[in-house]
């Protein structure tokens, strides 16, 4: 007999495929830009279409959040997960053909669509298929699977030519359609169409039979069973309204506050900008471009490593514990790298000792990918409560978004005029900063039910478990009804 875990792990690797899809998007223009900027490209561009390239699949990330926010409301998790990746292959394969510039933008917009649409829906995926003991560590393969695909990337930009790797970046998504295909229907998603006997069914499908799951799905059961307004038939203007109203309430404001500060977080750490553009950064560093490669490919390793280690320590450490201590320590060696870096550009020391530099980076890197960039993507897939997913999700995809457009798109100009010193100490300040917001504003979620995290949002504090108590046996015949 298949166990619980092992069926929750078969449904969630569709999204860390997907995932994988998404670090391969990310990091292309590594592969790409240096190729077609190179002087026999059959494809010409200068230096701000190169960064459009690159940035572009933040200005399709939009379109693609609040599409499959609206798909996950209207049709389901599996549905909308399925139809999402659709863009992806077409993008790439639009990539693969390309004979203009032009067509490599519709490429990168269709693969960023889908990459965009793929952030919030797999984290929510993620957080309803999943334990609330599993929960953490499948959050963050999730983040292991985005550095994975990085690396994949550049070894085979590294040897192959730019039109192989789109080609061969095909594969990640069609193996996904195909695990999707034997889903199970969310059980969050199937209570909300008030379907208690199936959502049951998929309930105990992925969580077994244990007293645990029982109480998780009773719980999931009582706060739905009293929301009897259904607004799928509700006129437009009618949801305009019933949508605006969701900014004066506090269950759906500090989650979204959260979210878009954990956004800041990601890309002031680094975590979409070094893949695009590892080769120029490395090549700075070491000051021999002809060996960025293979440090590259060092980092690339060991920022998957301590991806999928941290997900074994979210199982151990509590998140803000980990999120802070592992968040300040990083800020020291990324600023010791910097000043290291500019004592050099001023000539007051000597780069002799390039392993300095790049141990110091080295660290920050182990140091940041253990928390400041996994954790703020898990807390996509645990801090929106079940009516404000959807909805929520659109918003702090467009937030995300565009953080991530203004950074891929200053980044370039900021390697140019303030060099790595002068661009990581500005993010790196900016992490600080997001840092000291995020301990006044973060909860503990460790071990929590979805419906936990809610109810906190609601009245402030984690709710006694006895007070579920008494309406278990309300649950128990709603169920029956």
């Amino acid at each position: 007999m298949v166990s619980p875990v092992a069926k929750q792990t078969w449904a969630i690797s569709a999204v860390l495929i997907n995932m994988l899809a998404q670090g391969m998007m990310l990091s292309y223009p590594s592969s790409l830009l240096p190729a077609i900027r190179a002087p026999d490209s059959d494809i010409k561009v200068d230096l701000n279409t190169a960064s459009w390239l690159a940035s572009v699949v933040a200005v399709a990330g939009i379109p693609g959040f609040f599409i499959s926010s609206i798909l996950m409301d209207w049709g389901g998790r599996k549905m909308a997960h399925a139809i999402i990746i659709i863009p992806g292959i077409l993008g790439w394969l639009f990539i693969y053909l390309a004979g203009s510039v032009t067509a490599l933008l519709i490429g990168r917009l269709l693969t960023g669509f889908t990459g965009g649409a793929s952030v919030c829906l797999g984290a929510v995926i993620i957080g309803e298929y999943s334990s609330p003991k599993n929960r953490g560590t499948y959050l963050n393969l999730k983040t292991a699977s985005v550095c994975l695909g990085s690396m994949m990337i550049h070894i085979l930009g590294n040897y192959f030519h730019w039109r192989t790797v789109a080609f061969l970046s095909l594969f990640p998504y069609i193996i996904s359609l195909i695990i999707i295909y034997t889903w199970p229907e969310s059980p969050a998603w199937l209570v909300t169409r008030k379907e208690f006997e199936k959502s049951e069914k998929a309930f105990y499908w992925l969580r077994g039979h244990s007293g645990e799951a029982e109480k998780e799905l009773y719980e999931l059961i009582r706060a739905q069973k009293d929301k009897s307004v259904d607004i799928r038939n509700s006129s437009f203007n009618e949801k305009i309204v019933e949508f605006l109203k969701k900014f004066t309430r506090k269950d759906f404001v500090k989650p979204l506050i959260i979210i878009v500060f954990g956004g800041l977080l990601i890309e002031f750490s680094f975590r979409h900008i070094f893949p695009a553009y590892a080769s120029q950064i490395i090549g700075e560093i070491t000051g021999d471009k002809s060996q960025s490669f293979y440090y590259t490919l060092a980092l690339d390793i060991i920022i998957t490593t301590s991806a999928i280690f941290s997900s074994v320590l979210v199982k151990i450490y509590k998140r803000r514990t980990l999120l802070f201590v592992t968040g300040f320590s990083a800020l020291f060696f990324l600023f010791s790298v910097c000043t290291y870096l500019y004592l050099v550009s001023k000539a007051i020391i000597y780069n002799n000792y390039t392993w300095i530099p790049i141990s110091l980076f080295v660290l920050y890197f182990i140091l940041a990918n253990l928390a400041c960039t996994p954790i703020p993507l898990a807390l996509l897939g645990e801090v929106l409560p079940l009516a404000h997913r959807g909805s929520g999700s659109a918003l702090a995809g467009l937030a995300m978004s565009l953080i991530l457009l203004i950074a891929l798109k200053i980044t370039p100009y900021l390697l140019e005029s303030v060099k790595v010193y002068g661009t990581f100490t500005i993010f790196g300040s900016a992490m600080g900063l997001t840092l000291v917001v995020f301990y006044f504003i973060l909860p503990e979620t460790k071990d929590r039910t979805l419906q936990e995290i809610e109810d906190y949002f609601n009245y402030g504090r984690f709710k006694n478990e006895e007070m579920l108590s008494k309406d278990e046996e309300d649950v128990e015949m709603k169920m029956i009804n």
